[in-house]
């Protein structure tokens, strides 16, 4: 099992470039299965999950073609509408092909998804949502198997829960449904905005994503489309919190710092110099991070939960004490006792967590037990005295492409073995 080993005390100073958004190009990449035609799409980061929804597109009769940062999705061949098990046993997110196949195809069968264990995250409102627009749902035997009668209905969902995913679910289903489909309440992140770009591109016609109310007019057909995916939030609001652990100084490029803003502003509360243009920034750390009074976990355009287990990191060396609270997940603290092995002092209580800041962490043996918790390892072991050897990195290799050369392009000493 392959490790990274990360020896502190380096400073983090210089520029990078941050590829294509994971939680977007998951969506789109399923989204591809709709048009039945030819998708190019560009600034795709080199991820397992990834190549995890590359194999279902396959399994499904798409011929899929990598060029670098570039994949071309021919989805013209589709010929099946059974994903494989050990496929969506494998990631989370693949539960995002039950809208463009049940679109396409009329039925799927698929089973309960996987990914990170961070707690229930049941996918009840996307069967609820879909139950809405035609769809029959059995549940039998860990598979759900969906089919519709006779075609998709538009209608107007109301979603108790601002989910990510039932949103882009529903978007994705009602792209051929008849009549309109509202969705309230939907999610607002800007990647539910880069997923209605694409599907406009090759033909659709949605409306009013990063609001609250998103319109999908049911279209007849859908042509070729060719798409650049948004930069990842995520990937950037961990590199400026490795410039802030470490005292460093770093340049971001290819950022929309518009999608940034919660990260930013807690940023500059623990002290940080902060400057950006339209698709740059810059941070410059302070002699010593101040404490963060409250950080709470919530839906965009608030902090994201994606960055909670980063800040923690940060926040085991501020000065003073700091709470966050988790809203989102019930279940992700998990990195919180691998830091407190390294040092960290922090209390949880529930979905509270309590860090007084310490003067030093100290190198340990640490399991990356999620994605980003695994991530929070890292930017740890680099201010950390002496080794960090983080085990269980699978995890962060599914939402951070090549973590460790970038860190590297920029003054840390790490490696993976």
């Amino acid at each position: 099992m392959s490790k990274f080993v990360v020896n502190g005390g380096h400073k983090i100073k210089g520029e990078l470039r941050i590829t294509g958004a994971k939680n977007s190009v998951l969506p789109i990449l399923s989204a591809t299965v709709l048009n039945g035609k030819i998708n190019v799409i560009h600034d795709i980061p080199d991820l397992s999950d990834v190549e995890v929804m590359i194999k279902i597109l396959e399994s499904v009769g798409c011929k899929v073609k990598r060029e670098n940062g570039t994949i071309i999705v021919d989805s013209r061949q589709l010929n099946n509408h059974k994903i494989p098990e050990e496929l969506v046993r494998e990631m989370r997110s693949s539960i995002i092909v039950l809208g463009p196949m049940l679109a396409r195809c009329g039925q799927v069968v698929v089973s309960y998804p996987g990914g990170c264990e961070l707690g229930p995250r049941p996918i009840d409102l996307h069967l609820k949502s879909l139950r809405q627009m035609g769809v029959h749902i059995l549940e039998k035997h860990g598979f759900l198997i969906c089919s519709v009668k006779k075609e998709l209905v538009g209608c107007e969902i109301h979603l108790d829960f601002p989910s990510v995913g039932a949103t882009e679910n529903i978007m994705l289903a009602a792209v051929f449904a008849k009549g309109n489909t509202i969705i309230r309440n939907a999610a607002r992140e800007p990647e539910i905005q880069d997923l209605q770009n694409f599907i406009n591109a090759m033909g659709g016609k949605v409306s009013g994503a990063g609001s609250a109310t998103i319109v999908i007019e049911g279209v007849d057909e859908l042509h070729d489309v060719e798409h650049t995916i948004i930069p990842d939030r995520i990937v950037a609001g961990t590199y400026l919190v490795a410039g802030a652990m470490t005292k460093g100084e770093i340049v971001l490029t290819n950022i929309i710092p518009e999608h940034l803003l919660s990260t930013i502003y807690k940023l500059k509360e623990s002290g940080c110099n902060i400057e950006y243009t339209k698709d740059t920034i810059k941070l410059i750390a302070p002699s010593k991070l101040r404490a963060i009074e409250a950080i709470k976990t919530l839906p965009y355009p608030g902090f994201p939960t994606d960055m909670q287990s980063q800040f923690m990191s940060l926040l085991a060396i501020s000065d003073g004490i700091s709470i966050i609270k988790e809203n989102i997940f019930e279940n992700r603290y998990k990195h919180a006792y691998e830091l407190i092995r390294m040092g960290a002092n922090i209390k949880i209580d529930g979905r509270v967590a309590i860090i007084k800041g310490v003067h030093k962490l100290t190198g340990a043996n640490v399991k990356a037990r999620d994605l980003r918790g695994g991530a929070s390892l890292i930017l740890a072991g680099l201010v950390a005295e002496g080794t960090t050897t983080i085990h269980n990195i699978e995890h962060i290799k599914r939402g951070y492409a090549h973590i460790e050369k970038d860190l590297r392009m920029v003054g840390a000493d790490i490696y993976k073995m």
